[in-house]
């Protein structure tokens, strides 16, 4: 974009981010925003919760600056932040709750990120950047290279220049990197986190703005409904293919890996403890740092399912305003019809274009069938002495949920993650298909699980038939994962 003149003018008078910094209580909003929402990575608050957190504050501000420094209650002050005026908060109402909930929007988002890089930092490292600057030019000349002698000639120079430092290091020699560099690489890699949980929140507000967009075609189409869906379904999958879709649903499928979230938690735990990284004093928050971007990134899957049924429901509404206009109709037709029965009017009130006469031919008709007699035979009942085993009568099923969820809490304890399939290894299922659909209950209300719907896994068990044997069973489903 060519910041010229009209555009920054442009931008100052209409972008949030600009009417905040040119606010007189900037320094109390941004102040206040990134320590209720951006540091704890909350994203969504109700209105008690918020107001109590900006009394507080006011209340603190008022004993230092003066009982006339801040007049307003905290409820005005937060009205006031989202309305359409200054745009720096998103008050809205959640599926279920008659209760306000508010959300940082993107712009304030990005207007605080740009004021932390105003303040003077201790230690500012190049080197990190231009060897990423470096590395994003090797993958993007080697990813495009079409020539296969070139591919080859190029993955034979990496690895003669790792056979090269394998040599090295078992021969003593040990490149480490010193504490100026390590120091370097960590700021770049905090910076890039925050930028990752930043774009969380526009891409989701990405989808709102074309939920919108699409509510406005819909109350104003007064075309084929068909068309209308099309357009909408078209404008949907367009979103999701393009750019910003493709490398959103990349970053997704990464994270879910529970390998790479392992690989994640023993990463920064190792890094964390070494001294030049120690002496940063990094946030604490900082070791589970790849579950906010989960976090976040199932907030914003939430939203966009959220918006689809809203969507749906929208539209049902739509046709049945429409059935109902029809109805509307009918029901006039009938009170002409009715009022024109006493005095018809003269001459030919409608014509009916054609006629037809239904033709039932005799031979087609089915012949006559007597009923079967039952035979009834005189013979006297005689008591038996059979003996029948009565237990198959009363032998029930009772699946012990309290056991499952103690298997699901003990795979927890050493480990972030577990599958529905890993846990039905560990404790094979003894009720069979009743066991498992306990256990997807038990995945929907009393623990945290998401849902892999791109990997479908086979769960297998055995049971015994009538005749004695073992059979085994199986049943396929998307992954489910139970989530610490």
């Amino acid at each position: 974009m060519t910041l010229d003149y009209a555009t920054l003018d442009l931008l100052r008078q209409s972008h949030p981010a600009w009417r905040l910094l040119r606010s007189d209580h900037a320094p109390l909003v941004a102040s206040f925003l990134q320590r209720v929402f951006i540091a704890p990575n909350v994203r969504v608050m109700a209105q008690a919760d918020l107001a109590e957190a900006l009394e507080d504050e006011l209340f603190a501000l008022r004993e230092r600056l003066g009982a006339d420094a801040f007049p307003k209650s905290a409820l005005d002050y937060l009205n006031d932040w989202a309305g359409t005026e200054k745009g720096w908060l998103r008050k809205f109402y959640v599926r279920g709750s008659d209760e306000p909930h508010f959300d940082l929007t993107p712009a304030i988002e990005k207007a605080i990120a740009w004021l932390e890089t105003l303040t003077e930092r201790s230690f500012v490292g190049t080197e990190s950047r231009l060897l990423t600057l470096f590395e994003l030019l090797k993958q993007m000349s080697a990813g495009s290279e079409t020539d296969p002698r070139m591919r080859i000639a190029e993955l034979h120079k990496r690895r003669d220049e790792i056979d090269a430092e394998i040599a090295r290091v078992l021969s003593g020699d040990i490149p480490l990197l010193d504490g100026t560099a390590l120091k370097d690489r960590f700021q770049q890699f905090i910076q890039l986190a925050r930028e990752l949980l930043t774009d969380f929140r526009e891409v989701e507000n990405n989808f709102r703005r074309l939920d919108r967009r699409v509510r406005e075609r819909v109350a104003l189409w007064d075309g084929p409904k068909g068309a209308l869906l099309q357009e909408i379904m078209g404008e949907r999958d367009a979103i999701a293919d393009s750019d910003q879709g493709r490398s959103f649903r990349a970053f997704w499928d990464f994270l879910m890996s529970s390998s790479r979230q392992e690989e994640l938690s023993a990463l920064l735990e190792r890094v964390l403890t070494l001294p030049p990284i120690s002496e940063l004093k990094p946030d604490a928050r900082t070791r589970r740092v790849h579950y906010d971007w989960l976090e976040a990134g199932e907030h914003t899957q939430r939203t966009v399912a959220q918006l689809s049924q809203q969507l749906r429901r929208f539209l049902d509404d739509q046709a049945w305003l429409e059935n109902r206009r029809i109805m509307d109709i009918l029901h006039g037709i009938e009170a002409k019809a009715l009022a024109l029965r006493e005095s018809p009017p003269p001459g030919e009130v409608m014509n009916i274009a054609d006629t037809a006469a239904d033709i039932e031919l005799p031979m087609e008709r089915p012949l006559y069938t007597s009923a079967i007699k039952p035979l009834i035979a005189d013979i006297e009942l005689e008591s038996g002495d059979a003996e029948v085993d009565a237990a198959a009568l009363y032998s029930q099923v009772v699946i012990d949920k309290e056991q499952l969820d103690r298997h699901i809490r003990h795979a927890l304890q050493d480990r972030s993650q577990i599958t529905l399939r890993e846990l039905c290894e560990m404790h094979p299922l003894r009720q069979g298909l009743a066991e498992l659909v306990a256990y997807l209950q038990l995945a929907s209300d009393a623990f945290k699980s998401v849902v892999d719907e791109e990997v479908v896994e086979t769960i297998v068990w055995s049971r015994e038939g009538s005749d004695g044997r073992e059979y085994a069973k199986q049943a396929r489903l998307p992954r489910v994962i139970f989530v610490r």
